[in-house]
């Protein structure tokens, strides 16, 4: 519990995202069982998921100062929430819990029972009406690990044998080449992962690449590459043939793409950063093929990072709007005529999504066509929520 309740401290007070506390605490106790690890890992997603409503049972603000003994106040009644045997430690002697949970459930604010910031969950719902509720449902699930198989390497069925010769079961996602795991399981560490025959990506994720439709031999450029994943989904699914600029602000994170291309047995993406619009500029008229993956709240991968929710107010979102509008007037230029742009966010607002295109083809008069848009609704123990669109490039200017 004190390295859950730890993790929660420096998420919350040092505004430090989750999953690199978590890596970084996991490196310094290296001495960490498996299954320690996985204990503290969903019990500092669980606790962060539910943090809201965690305070709402001990009526408190979420938001308020907290001293070390508030901190182990809310593990305990997370404990005991969750069912968790009453730990006999000597700290939790002098702690006492009201623990009538379904009495305080049946008054509670759909806030509070969604474990929301007010400000989130009314933009929520300005946005999506009675839809955001039930998104929210399966946003605050654990989330399913899923795979994509490297198809230039193996096939789904045999990546499923390979995996369960290391004790990994997984089960393929009809129609897909994506595996979903039965039961979590580190599988950084397996030979399969090793050999590059998978890589970790959601499915919804994993649609954005098909969606693009790229063929073997185009040019494709994905100017939002990060640490690489749609890339090599993309590599993929062009036999690794064509060729494949990815470009981000972020050079670590393409140091990342170029070890993780090595690995999967992947050679037709070349790495650039993106220091000024120069670089942009030079690859004008160029691209059969743009994705632009751009940055949004992130409001459809809640499940995987829960402490967004915390850390996403209106101000910022507002921002996103403007960079989003950047990317889009700053970027298309690298479409050839007769190309296509696709213009993708892991967001469910509209005024991230639908309403951001609308806002660029008015912008442009006429020189592109919108030719498909999808939403990708997050499902449970399934995909997260994406969207994405496809817009064609009809004039020059």
């Amino acid at each position: 519990m004190a390295a859950i309740l730890d993790i929660l401290k420096q998420s919350f007070e040092q505004n430090k995202y989750t999953d690199k506390i978590i890596e970084l605490q996991f490196k310094k106790n290296r001495h960490w069982g498996a299954n320690d690890r996985r204990v503290i890992a969903e019990g500092s997603y669980d606790m962060l998921r539910w943090w809201r409503r965690l305070h709402y049972y001990l009526n408190w603000d979420w938001n308020r100062a907290k001293s070390e003994e508030d901190y182990w106040r809310l593990g305990l009644l997370w404990m005991k929430w969750r069912g968790f045997k009453a730990p006999n430690w000597e700290i939790s002697e002098k702690i006492s819990i009201n623990d009538n949970f379904a009495e305080k459930d049946l008054i509670m604010s759909d806030a509070d029972r969604f474990s929301l910031p007010d400000e989130l969950f009314e933009l929520g719902q300005s946005e999506l009406g009675a839809k955001w509720s039930l998104y929210l449902e399966n946003l605050n699930e654990q989330a399913s690990v899923f795979l994509r198989t490297n198809l230039l390497k193996i096939s789904p069925m045999e990546l499923q044998k390979r995996l369960l010769e290391e004790e990994i079961e997984a089960e393929i996602v009809s129609g897909t080449e994506a595996l979903k795991l039965l039961e979590r399981k580190n599988v950084f560490i397996t030979k399969a992962f090793k050999e590059g025959n998978f890589e970790v990506q959601d499915l919804g994720s994993q649609e954005i690449s098909k969606f693009v439709d790229a063929k073997p031999g185009e040019r494709i450029i994905d100017a939002c590459a990060g640490a690489g994943g749609k890339s090599l989904h993309l590599a993929s699914l062009m036999k690794n043939k064509g060729k494949i600029i990815s470009l981000d602000i972020h050079e670590w994170k393409l140091k990342e793409l170029r070890k993780r291309a090595r690995r999967d047995g992947v050679d037709i993406i070349e790495c650039r950063p993106i220091n000024d619009l120069k670089v942009i500029k030079r690859l004008y008229g160029k691209a059969d093929k743009l994705l632009l993956d751009v940055p949004c709240s992130g409001l459809g991968v809640l499940k995987r990072n829960p402490d967004t929710k915390w850390k996403l107010t209106h101000h910022r979102i507002t921002e996103l709007h403007k960079i989003q509008e950047e990317i889009l007037n700053n970027y298309s230029p690298m479409v050839r005529m007769g190309g296509e742009l696709i213009y993708a966010t892991c967001s469910l607002l509209p005024s991230e999504n639908e309403a951001a295109i609308d806002r660029f083809l008015l912008s442009q008069s006429g020189k592109w066509q919108l030719l498909s848009q999808k939403n990708i609704e997050p499902k449970s123990q399934g995909s997260d929520g994406f969207f994405m669109a496809k817009l064609l490039r009809t004039t020059i200017e």
